[in-house]
């Protein structure tokens, strides 16, 4: 079963979202536009604008008011990829060139500077400071990851804590404000707001896990990216300090650098499959999604509820 198929009674509002994405980045500098717009057609799941219009459902619905919402999260999202491929000289996004390799490393800067900003006009059409300092907040967060991201790389030595706060600053939280959001444009009670929150966390931290995982057991066409390319570019995920806990391996994998051969790192990528990282990164992962659905427990039974759990369940699925 397809992704979209589990919440398939929001299609009118999804091509909403798309159609107000494309006028989001619409601009007079037809250099701006293209590189954008290069972006957008590459696609992607549009999760985070998902959970903000299932959020909204729990409580008064209104798509003209948390569309807002829906798209500038998406748009910060979006960015945040833009500003990636920069910092890690990604020539590929989604199986197209990135905008950095398109064009240069200044357009794609100021690209994604633009989606930030074009974000907060959005989020300006929602009256509610409450909403204005959460986001404002989870940029901030996302900041701080993006340069804790720079600053670990490559350093080996580091602690499996300093990943799950790397992970809950760059993944876990936008999407743990995507729910949030979306409960506070649709005007939930409080306490529905804070527990999609928290549902929103979790199940972020299991997406960004099954991703870490799936670097290692998919194939580049599947990736759309070289498979092993976190580790390649220095960033050390879970597995990864699961199979340095074989001190032979790990003498290995301390030695990954930028410009190894294909063949080498394949060979390393071969080693740690062999291991139990794989194995125990998932039960992690799984252990998340487990507190996650804990979350909807108390929510009232809907299709909104149904989803939100079908879609936890299905990034539990995925294929490693």
């Amino acid at each position: 079963m397809k992704l979209t198929m589990l919440y398939s009674f929001l299609k009118t509002d999804i091509e909403e979202i798309e159609k107000e994405l494309s006028q989001a980045i619409h601009s007079d500098t037809i250099l701006l536009k293209d590189a954008s717009l290069h972006l957008l057609q590459a696609g992607g799941k549009r999760i985070r604008p998902v959970f903000v219009l299932l959020s909204a459902k729990t409580g008064q619905y209104d798509i003209h008011r948390v569309k807002n919402a829906a798209v500038a999260l998406e748009l910060i999202h979006m960015a945040s990829l833009v500003h990636d491929d920069v910092i890690d000289n990604a020539d590929m996004r989604r199986g197209r060139t990135t905008i950095q390799a398109e064009w240069s490393n200044q357009v794609a800067m100021y690209t994604g500077d633009y989606m930030f900003a074009r974000a907060l006009n959005y989020m300006t059409v929602i009256q509610d400071s409450t909403a204005h300092r959460i986001l404002s907040d989870a940029i901030v967060e996302l900041c701080i990851g993006e340069i804790a991201q720079i600053q670990d790389k490559y350093r080996f030595n580091q602690s499996v804590k300093d990943y799950f706060r790397r992970i809950k600053r760059k993944t876990a939280l936008l999407i743990a404000v995507s729910c949030q959001l979306g409960a506070v444009a649709g005007e939930a009670t409080p306490d529905i707001q804070k527990k999609l929150y928290r549902f929103g966390y979790y199940v972020g931290m299991a997406y960004q896990i099954t991703d870490d995982i799936l670097d290692f057991t998919s194939t580049e066409k599947e990736l759309g990216k070289p498979a092993g390319g976190d580790l390649l570019q220095g960033n050390i995920t879970l597995p990864v300090f699961y199979a340095m806990e074989n001190p032979e391996l790990s003498s290995k994998i301390k030695k990954v650098h930028e410009d190894m051969s294909d063949e080498d790192m394949q060979h390393i990528i071969g080693e740690i499959l062999k291991t139990d990282a794989i194995k125990r990164s998932s039960a992690i992962s799984q252990r998340y999604l487990v507190k996650a659905l804990e979350q909807l427990d108390a929510l009232p039974m809907s299709k909104a509820k149904k989803s939100l759990r079908d879609i936890a369940l299905f990034i539990g699925k995925r294929k490693y």
